[in-house]
This record gives C-alpha cells, sequence and structure tokens, in this order.
C-alpha cells in the first residue's frame, strides 16, 4: 500500500539532506520510492518544485534517440533527432507522475520564505528501519497518509535529538 508524507524543513539544504537520505534507503533495499519532491518557497513568495528526475532532459534524450532510428529508416537522422527531442522534451514536460504538483504548489504556498517541504510517496517501506534512518533529522510532519499512530512515531523519530521546526 503506498503512503505518503510531507516534512516541512526550515531550509532547502535540511531537506536535501533528507532526500538523499532517503534515496540512500531506497539504495538499500529498505524502501521503495514512488516520488520524493521539495517545494521550497522563495524569498519572492514563488514556489519552486524540485523534481527527483527532469522529465523533460529525460523525455527529450528518449526522443532524440527514438528520432535517431526514425530518422535513419528516413534517410535524414538529424532532422529524426531534432524532431525526438523536441516532441520527447514537451511531452516529458506534460508528463506528471506520482504526487500531483497542484497539491505540493499550495502546501508550499504556506510555507514562510525560504523553507521547504520534502514530500514522499513510498510504494513499499520496512517502517521501523525507516524510523532509524531518519531518527534526529528534525522536521515537522505536516501532512500523512499514515494513520495516527505511525504518524506519530514518524513525528518522534524526527524529533529525537533535535528541536522540532516552525516553518509553517
Amino acid at each position: 500500500m503506498k503512503s505518503l508524507f510531507a516534512i516541512a524543513y526550515t531550509t532547502l539544504s535540511d531537506a536535501e539532506s533528507m532526500r538523499e537520505r532517503l534515496g540512500q534507503t531506497q539504495r538499500d533495499y529498505l524502501l521503495e520510492l514512488e516520488d520524493i519532491v521539495i517545494a521550497e518557497k522563495k524569498e519572492n513568495g514563488k514556489v519552486k518544485l524540485h523534481q527527483a528526475v527532469d522529465l523533460t532532459t529525460t523525455g527529450a534524450v528518449q526522443g532524440s534517440f527514438l528520432g535517431l532510428l526514425v530518422g535513419m529508416l528516413f534517410l535524414n537522422p538529424i532532422l529524426g533527432v531534432a524532431v525526438g527531442a523536441a516532441s520527447g522534451a514537451i511531452t516529458g514536460a506534460l508528463a506528471d507522475l506520482g504526487i500531483e504538483d497542484p497539491m505540493m504548489r499550495e502546501m508550499g504556498e504556506n510555507l514562510s520564505a525560504g523553507s521547504s517541504i520534502l514530500f514522499v510517496l513510498v510504494k513499499d517501506m520496512n517502517f521501523d528501519r525507516l524510523l532509524t534512518e531518519v531518527e534526529g533529522s528534525g522536521g515537522l510532519v505536516v501532512k500523512s497518509s499514515l494513520n495516527h499512530f505511525e504518524a506519530a512515531r514518524l513525528q518522534k523519530a524526527l524529533d529525537d535529538h533535535h528541536e522540532s521546526v516552525s516553518a509553517v
């Protein structure tokens, strides 16, 4: 069963550090992430989403390769690469996988300038190992699909050896 939780941090670097820790936890096969995104409230009041995977770039690269193959069939590989890259970039920019961008932007609007929220969508996890990995890293759970008991345990693990965040 998928689980979504959002953790607020006072700085972007704290959220990035936690994203890296969770990425390492995934590489150690302790959890399976579907999506992990940071919403940062800039000093000018705008919300910037830091996606783990840049779908526009990925789409352009894949489109270039497919365009090259199609272009070679029609004896015009350069045109094929250009058309493939453009169509792949457009497709990637329009794709919204995992967590919905409008919801993340809306929650990011409620942050104070300079702070951020880490959104984590997990396909599968060992919850007790997750708690061990995030222990003492700080942050405030602001949204969760976990049950109340698990959400409280997650917040306690984040708080251990750290003070709670008042970013929101």
